[in-house]
């Protein structure tokens, strides 16, 4: 595979001819000056996806909804906690809570445990879960004006009323009706059913929402409501609805020391990014908000490094195995030739002793007598590298060339000695003239080559 297939500029290059011509429809220049103002970035999730995420939820009394929005931020937890309730499912009220302090699940997700039925659909739609969670964390406002758009359609439809199980007030802001839905009773809990594709009036998407409940389902018409579950001071959300510019969530303190057995007096709720326990999150914005900016860049490294490897794998595929083997040899005799140019490099630079060399060769000397020439390197006048160290500077070896012929005596008897108590295959003068392949040859004469 050719390593330099991948080239930015190329790469870069090509962007800007895809773009040039839907930037002259625009009348505008590729080269957009620093003064130019720069594009709001887009949205992660569309109005598309917010309306199809809020459809199944959109009708829940307030605190409900509240505490499902902030829940969803921590979809490990809540897969925990379904289980948990499943398997717990005969413990209620104080025995609940007493369970709940042993717990070390993020508040919200602790207080579903009251509305198991919730917390077994937040299980079963995962992906919807987490989803829900994301656009919640990325673009709150808008999933809250989301909420209030889907009310006015459900109203306008006939489906959004007071019953025994729920108040619907509006407020007037402006020119926006604001809708409120609570429980007749704070410590009851009526949890809604109703088909999201036909409540909110002819669904206006070829995609469907998010539904609840299976494919074969049968929904009643309208709103239907299974028995209120009692959850006392369990949920604490609350829906801080567009007054001010609000349009998010909050927390009733008083509710919420109640249960969880705590003493705060901020009702701003705030994400824990610990709770998250690692899940990654969708929006950028957000992911460098709580320092996990890094998770998406380093997925796209990964799936960079993939397409690179899966491109490299495909083109050895459609090669036949003589081409496979000559590029092989190629790449053999590539290395071979830089192994022999580092050779004559080293040959020299042995050579250059009186004449400037910044090589001691007296020091490549004693290397050289010291290593015993036990990896047939060659002699002492062809070493490619030494420890300056022990040296006055990087050209102490000039005017030395008596140490030099000195210390190469000594080298040349050690070999010979070496060689004298080897099995016999080699003569001391083969030893001392033979050298090896890649050093510089001072006895063998041939300079390094093969």
């Amino acid at each position: 595979m050719n390593t330099n297939s991948f080239r930015p500029c190329s790469l870069l290059t090509a962007l800007l001819l895809t773009l040039t011509p839907a930037l002259a429809q625009q009348g505008q220049s590729p080269e957009v000056s620093g003064a130019a103002a720069v594009a709001p970035a887009a949205k992660t999730f569309s109005q598309q996806e917010l309306d199809q995420l809020m459809a199944p939820i959109a009708l829940y009394p307030d605190a409900l909804l509240a505490q499902i929005l902030m829940a969803s931020t921590y979809p490990l937890e809540v897969v925990e906690a379904a289980r948990w309730s499943k398997a717990n499912s005969k413990l209620t009220g104080k025995a609940l809570e007493d369970a709940m302090t042993k717990q070390a699940w993020d508040p919200s997700v602790k207080s579903l445990t009251t509305v198991p039925q919730v917390l077994q659909q937040m299980n079963d739609k995962l992906d919807w879960t987490q989803k829900l969670g994301d656009a919640f964390l990325a673009q709150q406002k808008d999933l809250m004006s989301t909420v209030q758009a889907l009310r006015a359609k459900a109203a306008a439809a006939g489906n959004l009323k007071t019953t025994e199980q729920q108040v619907v007030k509006t407020q007037t802001q402006g020119s926006e009706t604001i809708y409120v839905v609570e429980s007749p009773k704070p410590e009851v809990v009526y949890v809604p059913t109703y088909n999201p594709s036909v409540v909110y009036g002819t669904w206006w998407y070829s995609t469907p929402p998010y539904y609840m409940y299976p494919p074969a389902y049968v929904y009643p018409p309208g709103l239907a409501f299974a028995t209120g579950v009692i959850v006392g001071a369990a949920i604490w959300g609350n829906c801080n609805w567009g007054w001010g510019g609000n349009n998010n969530v909050n927390v009733n303190v008083n509710h919420y020391n109640s249960f969880n057995r705590t003493n705060v007096s901020n009702s701003n709720w705030n994400h824990n990014v610990d709770h998250r326990r690692g899940v990654a999150y969708k929006d950028q914005g957000v992911a460098n908000q709580y320092n996990r900016g890094g998770n998406t860049q380093h997925a796209k490294a990964r799936e960079d490094f993939r397409g690179r490897a899966d491109s490299g794998r495909d083109e050895l595929k459609g090669m036949d195995r003589n081409e496979l083997n000559n590029q092989v040899k190629n790449a053999d005799r590539g290395a071979q030739a830089g192994n022999r140019e580092g050779g004559d490099r080293g040959s020299r630079g042995g050579a250059a002793d009186s004449g400037g060399s910044r090589f001691d060769g007296a020091d490549r000397a004693k290397d050289t007598a010291g290593r015993g020439d036990a990896g047939g390197r060659g002699d002492a006048g062809g070493g490619a590298s030494r420890d300056h160290s022990r040296d006055g500077g990087g050209f102490s070896g000039v005017n030395n060339a008596s140490a030099s012929r000195e210390a190469s005596s000594r080298g040349s008897a050690s070999r010979a000695d070496m060689g004298s108590r080897s099995s016999g295959a080699r003569s001391a003068g083969a030893s001392a003239g033979g050298g090896g392949r890649m050093g510089g040859g001072g006895g063998g004469g041939r300079g390094g080559r093969r």
